[in-house]
């Protein structure tokens, strides 16, 4: 059995900062909607900007769910060595995550915890 963490890492780190710093996470989504076209041609996905909202539009209160759609959560899966590579978001990224450790481990122990349920004979929640 092979468990990949990095990308679910990652996303799960955006959820919590979705929470904390909606600003932040805004930015990012900005980033991650401009750079995607660019970032997509080293994968194989199929995720489409034209079904992932406008960053403009939403409330921060959506901003989180994002991350439960499949256009906008690929968009920012695909487009993380962009995010990573700004040096300002990245800086902030982890200056929040490293302020708020307890709610990144709970984001990230309630998302793992899904996919192994399975193999220890329970259902996912």
């Amino acid at each position: 059995m092979h468990v990949k963490t990095a990308g679910t890492s990652y996303l799960e780190a955006l959820r919590t900062i979705a929470a904390i710093d909606p600003a932040l996470f805004r930015d990012v989504y900005v980033l991650a909607r401009q750079r995607y076209e660019t970032d997509r041609t080293s994968y194989h996905v199929s995720a489409r900007l034209d079904r992932a909202p406008e960053p403009g539009g939403l409330g921060d209160a959506r901003l989180g769910t994002l991350l439960d759609e499949f256009d906008p959560r690929e968009i920012l899966h695909v487009t993380f060595g962009s995010v990573m590579g700004e040096t300002g978001l990245a800086g902030r990224l982890m200056a929040a995550l490293r302020t708020n450790p307890e709610a990144y481990a709970s984001n990230l122990q309630t998302h793992l915890a899904r996919h192994i349920a399975p193999f220890r004979g329970r259902q996912p929640q």
